[in-house]
């Protein structure tokens, strides 16, 4: 397989460690500890870079079983620490909860806002939204008005703007934000942008937010198997 050549580990090892990383937010000497418990010696920059190459490659992968999302969005941005410095993580959910997508940013000004909700659009193209909810920045309804000039947007779309709405989206920054926390900060945009996208797609994974995940641990580890065409 060309995307693990040259690799001295096993396929199936490097995908165990890259969806425990992913998923229950551990640091990378923790890791590499616990598979040291299983017999597999493998250093954490090695972990690191593992994650770094095939977390976004998986969140590719997964990207076509994405699946329906509901009309009805919220949008919000958290902040994540990069470079000792905060930066900008604009995300999207539809009303059940489920992701719709996400984007780190330096800032958060109106192309920025803009930049995500043009991203979002493409990612959901099938199911467009009638309604957004999102805070009080400024810079939603200005991106929402350029993208509805360029007829990326419906005219119809209900911009909304309640806290009580959004409590869904702001509940799910704090359930990513115990992912993020061992991570103490991330040093680069890129390694922070490569290691979320892991993240947010294990979350979506785990809480069967995909057309072709099964319940429980089982049905991960075959959807991720699956998506690297590996045996079930």
């Amino acid at each position: 397989m060309s995307l693990f050549k040259r690799r001295r580990f096993p396929v199936e090892i490097i995908l165990l460690c890259v969806r425990w990383y992913c998923k229950y937010g551990i640091s990378y000497r923790d890791l590499s500890e616990m598979m040291q418990e299983r017999g597999v010696k493998v250093d954490p920059s090695t972990l690191f870079r593992w994650v770094q190459r095939y977390a976004p490659e998986l969140e590719k992968r997964v990207r076509q079983y994405q699946g329906y999302r509901s009309e009805s969005w919220r949008v919000d941005e958290t902040y994540v620490r990069v470079g000792g410095k905060w930066k900008y993580l604009f995300r999207a959910v539809d009303k059940h909860g489920q992701l719709i997508d996400f984007m780190l940013s330096e800032r958060r000004d109106t192309g920025a806002a803009y930049r995500f909700m043009r991203k979002a659009l493409k990612a959901v193209s099938d199911y467009p939204p009638s309604s957004i909810t999102t805070d009080k920045l400024a810079s939603y309804p200005k991106a929402i008005r350029r993208l509805q000039c360029e007829g990326l947007l419906s005219r119809d779309v209900e911009h909304r703007t309640s806290k009580y709405l959004n409590n869904i989206i702001e509940a799910d920054h704090g359930a990513l934000k115990r992912l993020i926390r061992p991570t103490r900060g991330f040093q680069r945009m890129k390694t922070a942008s490569a290691t979320l996208k892991g993240f947010e797609v294990m979350r979506m994974i785990r809480r069967s937010h995909c057309v072709r995940t099964q319940p429980g641990v089982t049905g991960e580890i075959r959807l991720v198997n699956q998506l690297f065409g590996l045996s079930a």
